[in-house]
């Protein structure tokens, strides 16, 4: 019988990680030793339990994935480093990190057929990298990579600090190709990798992988990530509406009134703009 796979979960977003831990656990052979919540508990639970492979998120507080990921670089040379599956919103520099001791990446949201893939490269690696300990040379090596990994993030972050926006926005609407004011834009939603934008007529699919990549053609002042599957515009909710266990729920001014619920780590944000 082959052995299960042991497994951290690190991920300041609780919903992010209850969401992978269901599906890593529906895999059936894998092992959720523990969940860590920042780049600090990160740290300490790596070395508190080796796991054969770490998911780990690239932005958090305090320390993120790639801090975290140069601490257990520098841990400790006689010990086998764990697999690293960076799990982040952001793909933008995504190949470049995955070379550095990192077996795949994983864009949120998460998708079970990417979640299997991911696991099946994990268990090649567990199998064919010899459980001996890791030599200078490639922890050296490693941390090389790594440093020309962040300096290219930091000269990246200077030259596109201010991204020009479209005023419109193109959408896929069966064979037909919108043209689409973004003010006109209700609401955006992602299901199963699919990107769904709602005007108050009409809808239709962005060419884009991620919320994250359509936000940044979009008005900062204007669009807010109400819920990771949800971007909405502000200027076109109808209405705030209480909801279980002091969380709220959005109505929009769409066609359909669709009701949009409010992550928990966003509720603060809802307060403060509109002073709730």
């Amino acid at each position: 019988m082959v052995p299960k796979l042991t497994a951290l979960i690190i991920d300041d977003e609780p919903l992010a990680r209850q969401e992978l831990q269901y599906l890593l656990e529906a895999e059936g052979d894998v092992e959720i030793l523990a969940q860590g919540s920042n780049g600090i508990e990160a740290v300490e639970l790596i070395r508190e339990h080796r796991p054969d492979v770490i998911f780990l998120d690239v932005r958090m507080p305090v320390l993120d994935g790639f801090a975290v990921l140069k601490k257990v670089l520098s841990l400790d040379s006689k010990t086998r480093l764990p697999q690293i599956v960076f799990a982040t919103a952001f793909d933008q520099y995504a190949v470049k990190a995955f070379e550095v001791n990192a077996v795949d990446y994983l864009l949120k949201p998460f998708d079970s057929k990417r979640v299997a893939k991911t696991l099946e490269k994990v268990r090649e690696r567990v199998v064919t990298v010899q459980p001996e300990v890791s030599s200078p040379q490639a922890t050296s090596t490693a941390e090389a990579k790594l440093d020309a990994l962040l300096k290219m993030i930091e000269e990246q972050s200077t030259t596109s600090a201010a991204p020009t926006r479209p005023g419109k926005i193109v959408l896929r609407s069966g064979s037909r190709l919108l043209l689409v004011d973004q003010r006109d834009i209700c609401f955006a939603s992602i299901e199963s990798g699919t990107i769904t934008v709602v005007t108050r007529h009409t809808k239709g699919d962005a060419n884009c992988r991620t919320l994250e990549e359509l936000a940044e053609q979009l008005d900062p002042e204007q669009f807010w990530r109400a819920h990771r599957s949800f971007l909405v515009n502000m200027q076109h909710i109808r209405e705030v509406l209480p909801w279980f266990h002091s969380s709220f729920q959005l109505k929009m001014d769409d066609k359909d009134s669709t009701e949009i619920p409010v992550s928990r780590s966003q509720t603060k944000r809802l307060r403060e703009l509109f002073n709730l």
